[in-house]
């Protein structure tokens, strides 16, 4: 079955620059962009109520660039004074570069995984975690319990401050209206949201893609077939791993 039509369940990119452009124009598919998830941030009241101290630690675990802009966020609210010295552990590059709207970058105090699974995660929090408080900043409804269970299992004091949390966003419309040929799903949210909206969906040969290791596990789970899987050494980004997808599918 040939690859027509595309759905990217993230919000449209803002520049005509974005790679998913050249990338639609290069394999001649159409791209629609649906987030299936919307995200609501904690206020500084309902933050406060956890009773977590941000400046008591020194070390803060990012999985996403939502979770930097919420961390931040409260930070502001609350007048909150991050130290200059506090780490950053992020699960790719890509988020560790997303820091840099926010602090000084500098590579002594920022790691991330080499590959953007759990354990490249975990191998570089090892190698640093010695006296490290660690916050694993997540939201309120979608954390991830590898992280929780490896940082109890390692002896590392930690809290898991929620600073916002995770909505369902309607969905019916641009699903019903179009039968798209490929799926890509950023989060385990997006999936549950798919099933909400439709809680009999069926796959009938629909390929699904997904991003990050826990993404790749809620598509399984959710007893979808998976087909794309980001990010791998080769393919850090999504748009990498559609690009490699559609090539060898072309030459089908």
């Amino acid at each position: 079955m040939s690859i027509k039509k595309v759905l990217i369940t993230q919000p449209r990119p803002t520049s005509e620059k974005s790679p998913y452009f050249e990338l639609a124009r290069k394999h001649s598919i159409e791209l629609e962009f649906c987030p299936f998830i919307v995200l609501e941030g904690l206020s500084g009241k309902e933050f406060r109520k956890q009773k977590i101290d941000i400046t008591q630690y020194t070390a803060v675990i990012f999985t996403s660039r939502n979770a930097i802009d919420h961390f931040f966020r409260i930070c502001e609210e609350l007048k909150i004074s991050v130290s200059q010295d506090t780490k950053y552990f992020c699960i790719t590059e890509a988020v560790a570069l997303y820091l840099q709207k926010f602090i000084l970058y500098r590579k002594r105090k920022v790691f991330y995984g080499a590959d953007g699974t759990n354990k490249s995660l975990f191998d570089v929090i090892t190698k640093h975690k010695e006296n490290e408080r660690f916050l694993y900043a997540c939201s309120e409804n979608q954390q991830d319990n590898d992280i929780i269970n490896w940082l109890k299992e390692n002896k590392c004091e930690f809290e898991t401050p929620f600073m916002y949390r995770t909505i369902s966003n309607d969905v019916k419309q641009v699903l019903s209206e179009v039968e798209f040929d490929l799926i890509c799903f950023f989060t385990p949210s997006g999936v549950k949201s798919l099933f909400e909206n439709f809680p009999r969906y069926k796959q009938n040969g629909t390929r699904i893609g997904a991003f990050g290791s826990n993404t790749s596990k809620a598509v399984e789970e959710a007893g979808l077939t998976l087909h794309i899987k980001a990010p791998a050494p080769e393919m850090p980004s999504m748009v990498a791993a559609l690009e490699k997808f559609l090539s060898d599918h072309n030459k089908k």
